[in-house]
């Protein structure tokens, strides 16, 4: 239930490091609906609310989530394994860990590709694709960069790009080899992935932003105008991704305070509508890219927290962006952000994903939200 997902503001993200549990996600159990409570009400002028919240367990993190539209789909990735849920009815259909086939149980980023199979990027274990009810895994011994796996995108070629710890993977879609990048990039720590329109992939790594065309790579760091700068004096992160894995981790607060890396990009998005690319950074809020030069967002512009997770956009050309403290949705105008008081079930959102039917889904530590964005929508699925 809910209060057994209360934690406190100082909130850390799970470490890259930590062990997942065998505890297996049995079940997501469904918390009183928030939505009539005071906080949200302040809100509602805006037509955004949570529907309903779903516990996976307190000390489970939601780390990726991902909507396959076609078969109407949500997949929850989580530090115990995944939880395919239904996204007519919000039932859970089926749990997975490595009983069933999974690599690891602790899912950082997950993907639907184009010919329907869904592929799981695990921390430590690897990468694993499900099709026909059937798993096949990939280790650095078929070719992948790392173990540890945190982000795919897919090209229209289907050809498939994956972010590891060791660099990027390119797997052909036609040939099943992989391809490694890692000199290539201004950091071999890939977080994110993103496909553009002229088909150029972007990686946001733990020191820049890398982009490839196909024929030549080019980067984007702090130096150029990436992530806000500090003006609160934050205290700088200590990971730069030089380091070993043995002393990285993604630690939010120092001495009780944000850390501050805007280099350090965590998250990346392309919008289709303008061409733009978005990167959430670590310390410096969110950063938008023309083409030509870097505009950034902080919590000052009304962004909710400066450490930016996750990017969404919803079917209103719309952004979301998962941060350290709550949800922010942008419409290119003004900012609307929702977090505990609103019924969040955790202060960091750590994965954000909307579906063709205007649903937003949040996941945090302890469970994962859906919100509605239409008076419409809302009363409908209460």
């Amino acid at each position: 239930m809910l209060a057994s997902c209360s934690e406190q503001n100082s909130e850390p993200p799970a470490t890259a490091q930590q062990q997942a549990t065998t505890t297996q996600p049995t079940s997501v159990a469904q918390v009183k609906n928030p939505a009539e409570s005071s906080a949200n009400k302040q809100i509602k002028a805006h037509n955004f609310r949570v529907l309903d919240a779903f516990d996976v367990g307190k000390e489970v993190y939601v780390r990726a989530l991902n909507v396959d539209e076609k078969r109407k789909r949500l997949w929850v990735g989580s530090s115990v394994g995944v939880i395919e849920v239904d996204l007519k009815d919000q039932n859970v259909l089926n749990t997975f860990t490595r009983e069933h086939g999974l690599a690891n149980e602790y899912v950082f980023s997950i993907l639907t590709d184009n010919s329907g199979a869904t592929w799981f990027g695990t921390n430590g274990g690897g990468m694993s694709r499900y099709r026909d009810d059937k798993w096949k895994t990939y280790f650095p011994m078929h070719g992948l960069a790392d173990y540890w796996v945190y982000a795919f995108a897919q090209q229209s070629d289907n050809t498939l790009w994956v972010g590891t710890w060791a660099g990027a993977s390119r797997l052909d879609g036609s040939s099943g080899e992989l391809t490694n990048y890692v000199e290539e990039l201004v950091n071999e720590w890939v977080y994110g992935i993103a496909v553009d329109a002229q088909e150029r992939v972007w990686f946001a790594t733990e020191g820049g932003v890398s982009m490839f065309d196909g024929m030549q790579w080019q980067a984007w760091t702090h130096a150029d105008g990436l992530g806000a700068d500090n003006r609160g004096s934050l205290p700088l992160s200590i990971n730069t991704g030089l380091g070993t894995r043995s002393r990285h981790n993604l630690s939010v607060l120092t001495e009780g305070r944000p850390t501050y890396n805007p280099s350090y990009v965590f998250s990346i998005h392309h919008k289709a509508d303008d061409g733009s690319i978005w990167a959430g950074t670590w310390g410096g809020g969110v950063s938008r890219f023309d083409g030509k030069q870097w505009q950034s967002f902080s919590s000052e512009d009304g962004l909710a927290g400066d450490i930016v997770f996750s990017i969404a956009e919803d079917r209103q050309g719309a952004l979301w962006f998962g941060t350290n403290k709550g949800l922010s949705r942008f419409d290119g105008t003004s900012w609307i952000t929702l977090d505990r008081s609103n019924g969040l079930l955790g202060e960091s959102v750590y994965s954000v994903a909307t579906t063709a039917d205007g649903e937003i889904w949040a996941g945090t530590r302890s469970g994962v939200v859906r919100i509605g964005n239409t008076p419409q929508q809302a009363d409908n699925k209460q």
